[in-house]
């Protein structure tokens, strides 16, 4: 038998990795060593990669993207592990290795789950998925003040965890719309930085303005509703200046909706960086749509409302690891469509956070007994997020938080119809523009 000689090459930034009261040390031994549900002591944004013997051991936070891709060599596997594609790509053609190389071959490691691969050659194996993260469905009373108090709780301690690891000094922001999300994580980090006694100078929610979207007007009516209105900073981005070839390579996917979403954010992201080099720390709302359910369920075919309510966080990892529709190239759910947030974050050299995505939040989400709450009813499905939320912030802050009707944020930062005309939605175009960047 040939005695092969594994590589494992891990491009994944281990230093950008923010745990929370624990070493990256401590966390890979706790990979290594123990068992998969010993990872939920791991509190943080993480990508955690071990090797014991030919066995290689990946996890990953929701909110941290993590590829791989196993080469071929004379002399054994190499296993490439970064959180973008292009990266492991760049290193191929460095080894000169290219063409092995698709897109598609690459794989993503789920969120939620420890993926245990074996490097023994050709043919490679299967990897092994072993969930970490369980949380307990239904074990929340049917009462909106309990599980928006219990939310929100979870959510206030989570900022206050991230907020207490970050210089003292270093300026807060906000990706800011008045919509239900970020509008509950402004208000519970003001509220958190003021019973932690930081300074409130540190604070500002960026709006994002490219003339005619409602979410500039919106963001100010929240804001004033509560004597905040100082805190709000619009910033101001020209529509022309919306690159669709630019944001599909920086967030390496094609699906239309967090193409238009990345979009914005890509907007956002070079307006603030423009008025301030030296910013590091924002704060957004993603992973609330997911948490509480709320997508227009009418827009997808291939849902109902009991596929939503029944699937253990169906918006967070998609049709789950071992289905017929789990991509492995692509994970699913917010697993996947995370760099719509994160690639643009990194990209501009910002260091990005949403509470909603900390297990802790999504344990107190997927414990609501949404089939008690709904008896299956959409319309009342839909207006569950903004009863638990707001509720949820008056309990925890005392703030009694304006509510207005869900928009996507694209929708919010330009007109539709503009936006519509500017970032079409075709996907079997923007999946060709995708592959053009590797042939």
């Amino acid at each position: 038998m040939q005695d092969y000689v594994e590589r494992v090459v891990d491009l994944t930034e281990p230093g950008a990795t923010q745990l929370l009261g624990m070493s990256l040390e401590e966390a890979k031994n706790l990979l290594l060593r123990c068992a998969p549900g010993d990872l939920r002591q791991i509190a943080g944004s993480f990508t955690l990669l071990v090797k014991s013997g030919r066995n290689v051991r990946m996890a990953r936070s929701l909110d941290r993207p993590m590829r791989y891709f196993l080469a071929k060599r004379q002399e054994g596997p190499a296993l490439v592990v970064a959180h973008r594609i292009d990266t492991i790509y760049e290193w191929l053609k460095s080894e000169g290795l290219a063409d092995q190389f698709h897109p598609s071959y690459t794989r993503m490691v789920p969120a939620h789950y420890v993926v245990d691969l074996q490097l023994i050659g050709c043919p490679d194996p299967d990897p092994v998925y072993t969930r970490f993260f369980t949380p307990e469905s239904n074990a929340l009373p049917p009462d909106l003040d309990v599980i928006g108090k219990a939310y929100m709780g979870a959510t206030a301690n989570e900022i206050a965890r991230w907020l207490q690891a970050i210089p003292e000094r270093e300026p807060i922001g906000v990706c800011f719309s008045g919509g239900v999300d970020s509008g509950s994580v402004f208000l519970t980090t003001y509220y958190v930085m003021r019973k932690l006694g930081l300074s409130l100078s540190r604070l500002k929610a960026f709006a994002l303005d490219l003339g005619d979207g409602p979410d500039v007007q919106q963001a100010r009516a929240f804001l004033r509703a509560l004597d905040l209105g100082l805190f709000l900073e619009p910033i101001e981005a020209d529509p022309a200046a919306l690159d669709i070839a630019e944001t599909i390579r920086i967030i390496e996917d094609y699906k239309p909706l967090d193409v238009q979403s990345a979009s914005m954010a890509m907007a956002l992201c070079r307006g603030i960086r423009e008025r301030y080099p030296d910013w590091r720390f924002l704060l957004d709302g993603d992973g609330g749509d997911e948490n509480l359910k709320d997508y227009p369920i009418e827009e997808n075919p291939e849902l109902t409302i009991r596929s939503v309510i029944n699937n253990q966080m169906l918006y967070q990892e998609g049709w789950g690891v071992g289905k017929i529709k789990h991509s492995l190239t692509y994970s699913g759910g917010l697993s996947r469509s995370y760099t719509r947030t994160y690639a643009p974050a990194h990209h501009f050299g910002f260091v990005g956070f949403s509470p909603f995505t900390r297990p802790e939040v999504v344990a107190v989400a997927e414990a609501i007994p949404f089939i008690e709450l709904t008896q299956y009813d959409v319309p009342t499905l839909y207006s569950l997020k903004g009863e638990i939320v707001s509720r949820g912030v008056e309990a925890v802050t005392g703030f009694k938080m304006p509510v207005f009707p869900k928009r996507r944020f694209q929708h919010g930062a330009l007109e539709k119809s503009t936006m519509q005309r500017r970032l079409p939605h075709v996907e079997a175009d923007y999946r060709k523009q995708f592959l053009s960047m590797y042939q």
